[in-house]
This record gives structure tokens, sequence and C-alpha cells, in this order.
């Protein structure tokens, strides 16, 4: 997708880079920056950062984070690429999420499972969802990496992507994801969702060949797995 705002040039923001050639760049998104502007972050957000890089080439971002969330965000370099990632099932790229959670889910659930719950916008809120009957089909699927009576860590990936399902989903079944305040998470270790985008896989829509990226833990999810 073409972002059409006339996005400024940022070279203060230091976004690291862990792929690129001539067709994708791949950046490791910190945590509190938008992908895109908007009125209150019009030259902090990703695509700013992008403009200053290259500035005649058209901010196409293939996946979307969430302004907390942090990872992998997957840039087409031009509109054949953007077209095959974004449209094609052979090239779309296959993500995984990395979660903190409360609670043992391997006492719950064992070393894997999955959440199939609709999920709908909450009639009165523009940002807030919640698993509703009628609402649209989704589907998550975890795997436990580590645990303890605490909290636990979780690799997850989406079948559907829907918005905020990772949150809604486990805060449904009681285990809100750790600093997710919107969704009824314990703030005490961490002062945003422990929810980082850290491994995505596709089939290049030039080369053909097989992409593997990944991208290491914020600090703050850091400390967190450290206890667990």
């Amino acid at each position: 997708m073409v972002d059409t705002t006339d996005l400024i040039p940022n070279p203060s923001l230091k976004i690291p880079i862990v792929y690129e050639d001539d067709d994708i760049v791949v950046f490791n998104k910190p945590p509190f920056m938008p992908v895109h502007p908007s009125l209150k972050h019009y030259d902090d957000t990703l695509a700013n950062y992008f403009t200053y890089l290259y500035p005649e080439i058209a901010f196409r971002s293939v996946n979307r984070l969430d302004r907390n969330t942090s990872g992998l965000v997957i840039v087409a370099k031009n509109q054949l690429s953007s077209a095959q990632l974004c449209g094609n099932q052979i090239y779309k790229p296959k993500k995984f999420y990395y979660a903190v959670v409360k609670g043992n889910l391997i006492e719950k659930y064992g070393s894997s499972g999955e959440i199939i719950a609709p999920i709908a916008r909450i009639s009165d809120s523009i940002i807030n969802r919640e698993v509703r009957l009628g609402g649209q089909y989704a589907h998550t699927v975890f795997k436990v990496v580590k645990s303890n009576k605490d909290m636990s860590l979780l690799e997850i990936f989406l079948p559907t992507g829907r918005t905020h399902q990772i949150r809604v989903h486990f805060s449904y079944i009681g285990n809100a994801l750790l600093g997710d305040d919107l969704y009824c998470g314990d703030t005490t270790l961490i002062n945003r969702q422990a929810l980082h985008c850290g491994k995505a896989m596709f089939t290049h829509p030039v080369t053909k060949k097989n992409i593997i990226v990944s991208a290491p833990f914020p600090n703050d999810i850091q400390k967190i797995i450290d206890l667990i």
C-alpha cells in the first residue's frame, strides 16, 4: 500500500535494518513508534525514516504493527514487490510474534494450543475490540517457549489478521499480555504490551529465494523473559 502523505524525512530515528536488497527492506521497529504518520505523529514514524533513506521511493509497507508493538516491518521498494507480497498467497510473509502473558499456560494448555473466537469492535469505541458472537472469524495458534508460575513466553502465528487479535484473544482466555492496559494486562513490569514480531519468512517476489528474517527482543521484553 502506498502512503500518499507528504512525508517529512527524519534522519534522527535510526531504526535497525535486518535485511535489504534492491526490492525489499526489513526494519526492526522499536516500540512507541508508529509505522505511518497521523495527526499526532507526523514526523516520527517508520515512514519518515524510510523517506530519509530512500527519497525517490514511495513507502509501501507490507505489514503493520501497532505503535507499541515492536519488531519486523517489511517494506517493498517497488510496485511489483508490493503487489506480490501483499496480494499473492505464494509470496505473502508468514510472521511469528512473541508475547509474554500472565499465568502458566503449560499447566493450562500444555506446550501448544489455539484460540478460535470471533472479534468485533466495541460499539462505543473506534479502537477497542472484544470477543463477541457475530464478530469476524479469528484464529490464533501458539506454542509455549518457556513459563513459570506467573507468566509465559509464547510464539504465536495468526492464520487470520484481525485488529488487536493477539491482545484480545489472550485477554479473553484470562491470560492478558503483560503491559497491555487496554486489555487488562498487568503493567508492573512493562509499560506497553509485551508483544514483538520476531520472525518472518517469505518467498522473494523477484529472486524466488526463501527468505527468513529475525529481530532480537528489545530490552524491556528481554528483561521480563530473563525472569521466567
